[in-house]
């Protein structure tokens, strides 16, 4: 199979996972997820955020779920946070929109992943291009890349 280079990163660092392709035409994270045959609380997005001060921060959160701002940036913190306009995204990242993952960026960025990831034994997350995901641990993922974990999503009436 095709290896980005998330994959090669996470060989190197001997963390194992389980790659998956799907059509590079779909882009809403749970039509993804229900191509590779995955539950939607189960794969999950990299959002770029940044602050006031020009800082910028990465979150992980599964597909179906709104990042919260406030508890993004309480967890980050700082003050407040944006989302990255998709345009700064590959210049910033080396990622484009739908590609992007928390693993090989140009540089590294404080990331949280969602709390609701550590009651998973494995998650899906880019592997850096359309069309392409891997299934690692998210301890495993939070511990190579020094990310914490935080409830950092829309809460609704039902969660």
């Amino acid at each position: 199979m095709f290896k980005t280079n998330v994959m090669r990163i996470l060989d190197r660092a001997k963390i194992p996972y389980e790659s998956f392709s799907y059509s590079e035409t779909l882009t809403e994270g749970v039509l993804i997820a229900g191509a590779l045959g995955q539950d939607s609380r189960k794969v999950f997005k990299t959002l770029v955020t940044e602050a006031g001060d020009g800082q910028h921060y990465v979150f992980v959160i599964p597909v179906a779920e709104t990042l919260d701002l406030k508890a993004a940036a309480r967890a980050a913190g700082t003050k407040s946070v944006s989302m990255l306009k998709q345009k700064e995204l590959l210049p910033l990242t080396g990622y484009i929109h739908g590609g992007c993952s928390p693993v090989g960026m140009k540089k590294p960025f404080k990331t949280v992943i969602d709390s609701s990831a550590l009651n998973l034994e494995e998650f899906c997350v880019s592997a850096g291009k359309v069309g392409y995901q891997v299934k690692l641990s998210p301890k495993a993922l939070a511990e190579f890349i020094g990310a914490g974990f935080a409830d950092i999503t829309v809460k609704t009436d039902s969660q």
